[in-house]
């Protein structure tokens, strides 16, 4: 029986799964004939153009070369990585403050058998992010906040990571403003920009309401049993874990670094909306935050500095993930079939009966999606071929995007191809293999979700 527990299988480390990908694109290149799209820049953004896919000299990647594609995988997400180094020091400064213990002691006491009602509270509040402003990369540092709440509110890391993940994502991909995804589609498409909002908004309502009610019921359950839950058995996550010795009321102190939390959290969303911020700009508001709450919460300067180490140290595994997720993407463009696979999917779209087409599109971004996780780098490879599909199939342009929309967002927190999920699930120390346990019937509903809502768009609203 001893020999036999030591034989046990062992779900794969998450690096040894993304790793096994980069081969497995490489041998991609050996066996899928290299083409390429000629590509212009319009308004800032570099698209393919349609009708011009030719095929090239292969260019296979070697041995070594999957090897190399990590470096250049981590150069090429190092804006990322450096976010979540940055974005984790500054939180490594507010947890040292106890305002988190603090703060979860005192909530816990007042929602008094009401806790459930957090969750889709939450959830609203991340999916308007993600409908809003693309909230994607942004959500590791309220993983971190979210999860420890959870926990002490008698549930588990999943449902922690659900809230924000499961809401974030909802959001994401029924956007009615995100400037990242409509945004780009609709201007290559060359229609109003967040025109149809009426539409995407009752089916951002609907995409919404499915995500809550699942996390909701898994919640409830692990908190009846807690041998119910996904991670049961596994060691705790200290780093996530709030000590009942540490727990206290919140102070006045703490009550203003919570205070300062809430404004950068306002200051981010204006920053993003009004003046397009992105992630050196969120960085740098983050760790302006945390140098605030560390005055406010009197810690000496080199206390802050180790407390930021801290914070870094916890997410390493997490940031670096980022950078293995990139490397598949640098061995398929260096093997110059990443245009090939495009044109491979749309000659199939192009095949199908016309009132089959819309679906069809909806699909093809869903495979792409795999791949090619970056919503607006989606759009600027897909958009300038599927519009003038759209248009000769008479599909309306709108669904065309509505389609890459649904096709773009729902695998974005289900593929390891995806850093900032990945980072995320490493930041609650939760395994990818146990996060699809729990995941994927509400992935499989979301797709179903996307299929309906294309096909009523098609058939009855834009039509």
């Amino acid at each position: 029986m001893k020999a036999k527990s030591e034989h046990k299988f062992k779900v794969p480390h998450v690096y040894v799964i993304i790793f096994c990908l980069i081969i497995l694109a490489a041998i991609a290149t050996y066996l899928v004939p290299a083409g390429e799209y000629e590509r212009v820049t319009e308004n800032g953004v570099t698209v393919v153009v349609n009708d011009t896919y030719s095929q090239v000299a292969s260019s296979p990647v070697g041995f070594f070369g999957i090897f190399k594609s990590v470096h250049e995988g981590m150069s090429e997400a190092a804006g990322i990585i450096f976010f979540i180094f940055i974005v984790g020091g500054a939180f490594g400064i507010f947890r040292a403050t106890g305002t988190v213990d603090g703060a979860i002691h005192t909530l816990s006491k007042k929602l008094g058998g009401k806790e459930i009602l957090l969750i889709p509270g939450l959830m609203i509040f991340f999916a308007l992010g993600g409908a809003i402003f693309g909230l994607a990369e942004e959500t590791i540092p309220y993983i971190m906040i979210v999860t420890p709440l959870a926990l002490m509110l008698g549930y588990d890391r999943m449902v922690g990571v659900g809230i924000v993940l499961g809401g974030a994502a909802a959001g994401f991909t029924a956007a009615f403003m995100n400037p990242f995804t409509i945004g780009v589609a609709q201007g290559i498409a060359e229609i109003p920009i967040y025109s149809g909002l009426v539409t995407r908004i009752v089916f951002w309502v609907i995409f919404l309401s499915v995500s809550i009610v699942y996390v909701m019921l898994y919640a409830r359950k692990v908190k009846k049993d807690p041998t119910k839950s996904v991670l049961y058995g596994e060691e705790p996550n200290d780093e996530l874990t709030i000590n009942p010795e540490n727990q206290h009321p919140l102070t006045i102190r703490q009550g203003f670094i919570l205070a300062t939390l809430f404004l950068t959290v306002i200051g981010l969303a204006i920053g993003v909306i009004k003046f397009d911020w992105y992630i050196t700009e969120i960085s740098g508001m983050f760790l302006l935050m945390g140098i605030v709450m560390g005055i406010i919460g009197k810690m000496h300067v080199n206390d802050m500095a180790e407390a930021f180490i801290e914070g870094c140290k916890v997410l390493v595994m997490g940031a670096l993930v980022v950078g293995f997720a990139y490397a598949i993407l640098i061995v398929l463009e260096n093997g110059n079939i990443m245009d090939t696979i495009l044109y491979g999917l749309a000659n199939l779209v192009s095949g199908l009966p016309s009132g089959l087409t819309a679906i069809g599109m909806y699909l093809a971004q869903c495979l792409l999606n795999f791949i090619v996780p970056s919503g607006s780098g989606q759009a600027a490879l897909t958009m300038p071929i599927m519009t003038p599909l759209a248009d000769l199939v008479g599909v309306n342009r709108q669904t065309a995007v509505l389609a890459f929309q649904f096709g773009d967002g729902i695998s974005n927190i289900l593929t390891p191809t995806s850093g900032y999920f990945m980072a995320g699930l490493a930041v609650a120390g939760v395994a990818w293999t146990k996060w699809v346990r729990f995941i994927w019937p509400l992935i499989l509903i979301q797709y179903a979700l996307g299929a309906i809502f294309v096909t009523v768009a098609h058939l009855f609203i834009w039509t």
